[in-house]
């Protein structure tokens, strides 16, 4: 039986990876389908490709042993076919830090310099944002206020990433595949889960989110991690039409939780032409300034 009633971050996270891989996947020999219970690996077949006994890895997904060796999980890590993010989070989950004492939390803030870039990104036509612990927005550019929505403009405990794709109707229309930007970020929150499961605000988003989204219920439930690091992304602008980003994402040295997101066209494309656009749609003549860059100002300060 494969069934039990452990229900733990890592218990759910080695389910759901051995359920998406397939005997071949891993390198197994197809088995005939009608002696098959499991839609994924068994167990004893994943242990027997990390090299760990049948016992030894059940107390592992039932979370009845803590003492699991490096090698031990990138064992697991590699028979599971799991990318850097996903490994990354299996060893979080199975050796989590100690509980600090409980304090109230700090906002995040982000650092002058960063401010300094995303008026520079602004000048040279990209956009650009930070996102903190919870895809919080912590800052953008008016370019990028433009091209996904002015977060500023809401109330602070809707400046939200994963509020805006999940629970603002314009996010559906604005990404042109809606269902994979839904599914990445469902699993950019689910690895901060992992790497903070004592937030209480984090708890609480999931819970909102989940009350108020089947769809992030759904992607919330396969159990998957992610991390952005680079890639293209297709939006459909309601004021300059189809346009394709290219972004690099970028962790500011002084807080591991914030990720500075710069984005680019392609040099002559149909989308640096839209971007350009864009840009220059109510953009403040020369000698004035803008009420975002007011509003970023005063937030520096």
């Amino acid at each position: 039986m494969d069934r039990d009633n452990t229900s733990s971050p890592l218990a759910e996270f080695l389910r759901s990876a051995r359920a998406r891989l397939s005997p071949r996947q891993a390198g197994l020999d197809e088995p005939l389908l009608g002696q098959r219970r499991v839609s994924g690996l068994r167990r004893e077949e994943l242990a027997r490709l990390a090299g760990v006994s049948v016992d030894y890895y059940t107390r592992l997904e039932q979370g009845r042993s803590r003492s699991a060796s490096t090698e031990v999980l990138d064992a697991l890590a590699t028979a599971l076919r799991l990318d850097d993010a996903e490994r990354s989070h299996l060893h979080t989950l199975a050796r989590p830090r100690p509980r600090p004492a409980r304090r109230r939390p700090r906002p995040q803030r982000v650092h002058p310099a960063t401010w300094d870039l995303l008026d520079t990104l602004q000048q040279t036509g990209r956009p650009g944002f930070v996102l903190g612990l919870r895809l919080d927005v912590l800052a953008h550019n008016p370019l990028a206020g433009r091209l996904i929505t002015d977060f500023r403009a809401l109330p602070a405990a809707e400046r939200n990433q994963a509020r805006f794709v999940f629970l603002d109707p314009h996010a559906r229309e604005l990404y042109r595949d809606w269902p994979r930007v839904a599914a990445d970020t469902a699993a950019m929150l689910r690895l901060d889960a992992g790497r903070h499961p004592d937030d209480p605000a984090l708890s609480a988003l999931v819970g909102d989110l989940s009350i108020r989204s089947e769809e992030f219920r759904r992607f919330w439930s396969d159990n998957k991690v992610h991390r952005r690091t680079t890639g293209t992304k297709d939006y459909h602008h309601p004021l300059v039409g189809d346009l394709t980003v290219t972004y690099q994402a970028l962790t500011p040295a002084d807080d591991p939780d914030q990720i500075l997101f710069i984005y680019n066209t392609e040099p002559g494309s149909p989308s640096e032409t839209a971007m350009r656009l864009l840009a220059r749609w109510n953009a403040p003549t020369a000698g004035t300034t803008s009420a975002e860059a007011q509003e970023a100002r005063q937030a520096r300060e």
